[in-house]
């Protein structure tokens, strides 16, 4: 029987004891590099503000946003879970047919928030293009994801192979 090479053998051992290869971690350790140097070029100027707008955004995710959509989540669960369900704790996939439109729509808001809300005064004299409008189109994508995402639901319903008689129920 022969024995691996030397580089297989240690590769393996690193495996073994990090978890993953040896590649796994000069790309962590270049992201921490990277995050490293963003952070000291960004708290390079105004430390105070920066520092303090990490915390309020920190503040305001977890203790708004975080119980407002989970609730939200919770309230949709229960929207999608069939009549006669006596599992409550498993939800049904249709929820992520309402997950998913919800949460690229609120993406698109975090991002364009300012021209949504009409807060964006600068926008017109730094771009020369008026900043009406957004509203209206947040709204008709948002509206656009959720039919979009109904009509796939409706799509794979249909196309689901109904139980014949006789036949266990296939678990969702």
């Amino acid at each position: 029987m022969s024995t691996p090479p030397k580089s297989t053998a240690t590769a393996s051992a690193f495996r073994r004891r990090y978890g993953a290869s040896p590649l796994h971690l000069l790309l962590t350790l270049a992201c921490f590099a990277l995050t490293l140097y963003a952070g000291v070029r960004l708290l390079k100027g105004d430390t105070m503000g920066v520092v303090l707008w990490f915390v309020g955004a920190a503040v305001l995710h977890d203790m708004v946003l975080l119980p407002a959509y989970s609730l939200t989540d919770r309230a949709a669960q229960r929207l999608c879970r069939s009549r006669g369900a006596t599992d409550a704790t498993t939800p049904k996939a249709s929820v992520n047919h309402l997950r998913v439109p919800a949460f690229v729509s609120g993406v698109l808001f975090l991002v364009w928030w300012p021209l949504i809300l009409r807060k964006g005064g600068h926008y017109t004299a730094y771009t020369a293009l008026p900043a009406d409008g957004f509203l209206a189109r947040w709204l008709l994508i948002t509206a656009a994801l959720f039919i979009a995402s109904a009509i796939v639901l409706l799509v794979r319903t249909w196309l689901r192979p109904r139980p014949r008689a006789g036949d266990s129920p296939r678990p969702e």
